[in-house]
């Protein structure tokens, strides 16, 4: 997919079909966006561009109310990438592009720089300065601007739109399932395995002690789950049924936060290796245990339990 920064464009892109947001999670409510994109790209013929909005917008607007991001730019890319989009635009959210008008947005943004022809849209969608432009008004301002607007409706699940806010609350609350089923896939975090202290090898479970790219992770836990490692530009290795814990392991007086990994059945070297963590299910909440054989008679039990969940027993 060509993943292309706004600020880099020297000219503007070819007429085509458009949607943007933040797209924050590229759940199933901005799956169905892109998939309307994507349809009507087939049906004119025309080119599809999925603009997005990097960092969060309320990061630069509001800090102190910033949600976390539920994927990184990467992964964003790789979930749209994989719904059949070509093209991702990042649009660099800074102050002086929210001071821009409705009218100055369109114009400048959509029209000029990345040649809307149409522009798919949610019933929700705001744009402008001080988010007054709305989706009638940007329909009005198409009809001079030369684009049309085809309006995607929410996609509704258990009574209530899907929306990043539900994905956030439900991993907050542990519920990675509940996360899956609103995001269409596992919910799913990245980084870099680095030295740890050592102390799960030397109980006989070694762990795989990643520092995370991503901001949002779920609450503090243990979870089954499936890893994948990846060295450099290669592709993914095989996927390995693990059990992950998230929190600072108070039986061991633990301050920091971390997130570490026991891949059952891996024997290899994972250290610098770039390790992707997908969430199958809770297992427990983090606890403190008496001693370390008492953590390790808990940790026999959750991975009886993951390999149960993950149906590799």
């Amino acid at each position: 997919m060509q993943r292309i920064q706004l600020a880099d464009l020297t000219s503007r892109l070819p007429a085509g079909v458009l949607t943007l947001g933040n797209f924050d999670g590229v759940h199933r409510g901005h799956q169905l966006l892109v998939q309307e994109a994507l349809r009507c790209g087939r049906d004119s013929g025309l080119d599809v561009t999925v603009a997005t909005f990097d960092p969060h917008p309320t990061s630069i607007l509001a800090p102190e109310r910033a949600p976390q991001a539920l994927t990184t730019l990467a992964q964003k890319g790789e979930v749209l990438e994989a719904l059949g989009v070509s093209r991702m635009v990042v649009i660099e959210f800074t102050r002086e592009l929210a001071a821009l008008t409705p009218e100055e947005f369109a114009d400048a943004i959509l029209v000029r720089r990345l040649g809307a022809g149409v522009v798919v849209a949610g019933a929700g969608f705001r744009f402008g300065r001080g988010r007054a432009g709305d989706i009638a008004m940007l329909s009005s301002l198409g009809a001079g601007l030369g684009f049309r607007v085809s309006e995607v409706a929410p996609l509704v699940d258990g009574g209530r739109p899907v929306s990043s806010t539900r994905v956030r609350q439900a991993l907050a609350a542990g519920d990675v399932e509940v996360t899956r089923a609103l995001l269409g896939r596992p919910f799913a975090t990245d980084g870099v395995v680095v030295t740890g202290d050592g102390r799960g090898r030397t109980l006989g479970i070694p762990t795989a002690n990643v520092v995370r790219e991503n901001e949002a992770v779920p609450a503090d836990g243990v979870y089954a789950g499936w890893c994948r490692l990846r060295r450099g530009a290669h592709t993914w290795g095989p996927v390995w049924p693990s059990v992950v814990s998230l929190g600072r392991r108070p039986t061991f007086g633990g301050v920091e936060h971390r997130v570490e990994a026991h891949l059952m059945g891996f024997s290899g070297d994972a250290y610098g290796a770039f390790m992707r963590i997908e969430y199958w299910k809770r297992l427990r909440a983090e606890q403190r245990f008496t001693d370390a054989q008492a953590l390790l008679a808990q940790v026999a039990v959750d991975m009886r339990e993951a390999r149960v969940a993950l149906g590799v027993e």
